[in-house]
């Protein structure tokens, strides 16, 4: 715990959680502040005064975004000072999400007291953060000088004009971006063990960008790629509202990718090795949830790059922009397309391998269709071979039949 308590920053001052809150039950909460040693321990602290013995106490706390808010009984001191450890091993906090807490207290079965709700943010706080940035665009990192701060705000300007080539831009609120020297320490930030090969991470209904960028030699390259892709998650989000989360996951990291100032250049080798071994991933399976796996993880951010823009290219922004309004109105995957661009998605999925990728669609389409040729084939089979043998059996009694009455 010693180790801890270094590194935790009180919020009773910088939130505003010091005034008293009172109510017509004479109960007052006052001295509420908040500690926190981020991916460890939340210390929630108060101090609750009451006319009469208090029955129980208790705090209610819920990150911005999360379904439900947890509770958890208070011990209520003799000088009414209450403490509650939230460890985050028992319990992950949204990371920079707002999280509100109140107290309530029970004076009896009809007197119950809930207080004013109080809010802290929930930010990583271990790297000694340096921020720049302007009233639309923030940008914070720890490792690297300030020119490279500037180099990184500057590339996210830049990506606001590539995204305002797709669709609309709104800074009606920051974006912040985080820059964590490492991969590692980003999945450390969300708790995302294993998925080694992620280097970015949006939170788009929070206004919040994590990358990874080393300062070194080719940070420039890593810049121009990942800041603008994850800014387009939350500029997407911002436009769409929550009906972005019906967007196809190859739409949403298509589009994406497609904000990128520096493509990534493997993903062209990617492709044509996946159609050369006949390992691409239909589109439809890529509708929900991308792969866990790292190779075919990159290979569904490669489809979904080449997929994207090539229905850009075929139809336009207004195309795309028709393409995510129907998918807005929670349109199935395969239906959407069809609704937006006069066909289905399988089909477009055909034509993007034949029109970009060189590949002989008689072959695919046959492939889809084996399953369903091996069904019909079961199905006219079997019952003229049922027929065939009823046939057969009928004849040879009738031959027995002849030969008796001979």
């Amino acid at each position: 715990m010693r180790r801890i308590l270094t590194i935790l920053v009180s919020a009773g001052l910088l939130f505003g959680l010091t005034g008293p809150a009172r109510a017509q039950s004479g109960v007052t909460v006052t001295d509420v502040n908040v500690q926190y040693g981020y991916g460890e321990v939340v210390i929630f602290s108060a101090r609750i005064e009451a006319p009469t013995p208090i029955l129980e106490a208790y705090i209610v706390f819920q990150a911005e975004g999360d379904q439900s808010a947890r509770i958890a009984p208070l011990v209520v001191n003799p000088d009414g000072t209450v403490v509650h450890e939230h460890w985050i091993s028992q319990g992950q906090l949204r990371p920079f999400a707002t999280v509100v807490f109140w107290y309530r207290v029970l004076l009896g079965p009809d007197q119950v007291y809930d207080s004013p709700p109080y809010n802290f943010v929930y930010s990583d706080n271990r790297p000694p953060w340096q921020t720049y940035g302007d009233a639309g665009v923030r940008v914070h990192w720890y490792a690297g000088d300030t020119p490279f701060g500037q180099a990184a705000f500057n590339t996210a300007q830049r990506s606001l004009q590539s995204i305002n080539a797709l669709f609309r831009v709104d800074l009606s609120t920051p974006i912040d971006i985080y820059i964590y020297a490492s991969a590692a320490d980003v999945q450390s930030v969300l708790n995302l063990g294993g998925q080694t090969w992620l280097a970015g991470h949006a939170s788009p209904d929070l206004g919040i960008v994590l990358v990874s960028i080393a300062p070194e030699p080719g940070q420039s390259i890593e810049m121009e790629r990942h800041i603008p892709h994850e800014m387009a998650h939350v500029l997407l989000y911002r436009q769409m509202g929550p009906q972005y989360y019906n967007l196809p996951t190859w739409l949403r990291e298509g589009v994406a990718t497609m904000a990128e100032l520096y493509p990534n250049a493997d993903y062209g080798h990617i492709l044509d090795i996946a159609s050369q071994n006949k390992n691409l991933i239909p589109l439809n399976d890529l509708c929900g949830p991308f792969p866990q796996d790292a190779s075919n993880a990159i290979l569904a951010y490669a489809q979904s790059a080449s997929f994207v823009r090539y229905l850009h290219n075929t139809y336009g922004a207004q195309g795309l922009q028709a393409l995510m309004d129907a998918y807005a109105d929670g349109i199935n995957c395969e239906q959407g397309a069809a609704r937006a661009l006069g066909i289905p998605l399988s089909q477009l999925d055909l034509r993007w391998r034949q029109e970009v990728l060189g590949e002989d669609i008689s072959s695919v389409v046959l492939g889809n269709l084996a399953p369903f040729i091996v069904l019909l084939a079961l199905v006219l089979i079997v019952p003229l071979w049922y027929m065939r043998k009823q046939t057969r059996a009928q004849e040879k009694r009738e031959a027995s039949d002849d030969r008796s009455a001979a």
